[in-house]
């Protein structure tokens, strides 16, 4: 049986670690991503996601280099995102240590260059980010560029054509449930699984273990969470155990999957 991931997301601005709520990026966690890396490496975390919300694009300078910090503490897979337009930035960063690239408004701004990157690292690099952000009429549409711009697709419809692109996996958050304590935006999560083939990480809304267990009833082939993780001591170890008892397939201590590294 296939085991479901835990995920724990880092979310960086200006080098440090800070709270998401509603795609806006205020208090400071940690002043060092490597000390809260850390800790999930202690506490049975499958993955990490490393995303960069800084809003000026001079900042990649700085995320590659806490990249290559935070991968030399990393015993896990570890995902990157935010800035990431250029091949040559893409293997900058998978050369510093990142395994896997996350790439949101990309898709719908540089979609040869999404190809191009699929074709040069693999589609098991290509981490397609899905923000998605309801209509005053309650519609899900897709969000992109750190939630600012919407699109006219559906989140089943963006799932479709990310993968078309050459995505190997789709990374799900809804601005709308990010930091709000309710849970994933699971009408999504479900239209997404059911209208692609690929794995999806669910994200987003977090607050009890109870989320992640409905996160997996929807589909999700791995739950991720950050604020949560951030505050509650030996947080995934917690998170796993509970989903353990509910009879979700999880990885115990010491079965956490080996990075997978992209080609070239």
């Amino acid at each position: 049986m296939v085991k479901k991931r835990l995920v724990a997301v880092l979310i960086l601005r200006d080098g440090q670690v800070v709270q998401s709520i509603k795609f806006k990026h205020t208090n400071v966690i940690h002043a060092d991503p490597v000390h809260a890396m850390e800790a999930f490496n202690k506490w049975s975390v499958d993955e990490i996601v490393l995303l960069n919300v800084s809003r000026e694009e001079e900042s990649r300078a700085a995320f590659a280099e806490a990249v290559e910090r935070v991968s030399k503490h990393c015993f896990v897979p570890l995902a990157v995102g935010g800035w990431i337009t250029e091949v040559d930035y893409a293997r900058e960063l998978l050369t510093k240590g990142a395994d896997k690239l996350v790439l949101n408004t990309a898709f719908a701004d540089h979609p040869a260059f999404v190809e191009a990157a699929s074709k040069r690292f693999g589609k098991q690099c290509i981490v397609a980010s899905i923000d998605v952000k309801r209509d005053d009429a309650g519609v899900a549409h897709v969000a992109v560029d750190r939630g600012r711009r919407l699109l006219e697709e559906t989140p089943a419809a963006w799932a479709q054509q990310v993968r078309a692109l050459g995505a190997g996996e789709i990374f799900f958050n809804s601005v709308d449930h990010d930091g709000a304590r309710k849970g994933y935006d699971l009408e999504s999560v479900k239209a997404i699984v059911e209208a692609v083939d690929l794995p999806v990480i669910a994200f987003g809304g977090v607050f009890t273990w109870s989320h992640l267990l409905a996160g997996i009833k929807a589909g999700a082939e791995a739950v991720a969470a950050a604020n949560i993780f951030h505050y509650t001591e030996q947080a995934t170890r917690k998170a796993k155990t509970f989903l353990a008892n509910a009879g979700v397939p999880v990885r115990s201590e010491g079965q956490s999957l080996a990075p997978v590294r992209a080609a070239g």
